[in-house]
């Protein structure tokens, strides 16, 4: 099948595979994508291209919906066999009314845009300066240090926790 050919049968079929794929997956047009491709990669020459091309895509977005399953499950498990990201302070438990809540940190991390998540989670959890964050993020290290303290007072001010000033931080040894 030449280039034309196939452009042809791709602006003819793709809506429709689409639609058709959507019932089962909620990636549609993956799967209707890697049918041409393997239409393209197909060496025999094809009955009936069409019938063809609606049975890869049936047969592809079913496995989408399995694999798809599969990964929540599989992500759901992992997630109640790990750490939470937030433990309670065990020094805190006799001052409980003004230790943070670790399941409404979790939450209120999880809601943060994931730029400023992912710049938290690698600074505070994973240690990284902002020069390795920028690289990994693909942006400055002085827009990955906005994204930071952004993400800090969107935290705080979810969770209710003022802001600390010069009169209210305390030092903490080293």
């Amino acid at each position: 099948m030449d280039s034309a050919q196939l452009g042809r049968l791709i602006d003819r079929l793709a809506g429709p595979l689409e639609l058709y794929a959507r019932q089962w997956c909620d990636t549609p047009e993956d799967v209707v994508q890697e049918a041409f491709m393997k239409l393209a990669s197909q060496r025999k020459p094809l009955l009936s291209l069409d019938a063809w091309l609606f049975r890869t895509v049936r047969n592809g977005a079913i496995n989408a919906k399995i694999a798809s399953y599969r990964r929540k499950r599989h992500e759901a498990e992992a997630a109640a066999k790990g750490p939470a990201w937030f433990e309670a302070d065990p020094l805190a438990l006799g001052r409980r009314a003004t230790a943070v809540d670790p399941e409404l940190a979790q939450s209120a991390l999880a809601a943060l845009p994931i730029a400023q998540r992912e710049v938290i989670v690698a600074h505070l959890w994973g240690a990284l300066s902002f020069e390795q964050i920028a690289d990994l993020a693909g942006t400055s290290a002085s827009s990955a240090h906005r994204l930071y303290h952004a993400g800090l007072t969107a935290l705080r001010e979810r969770l209710g926790i003022p802001c600390r000033t010069t009169s209210t931080t305390r030092s903490i040894p080293g």
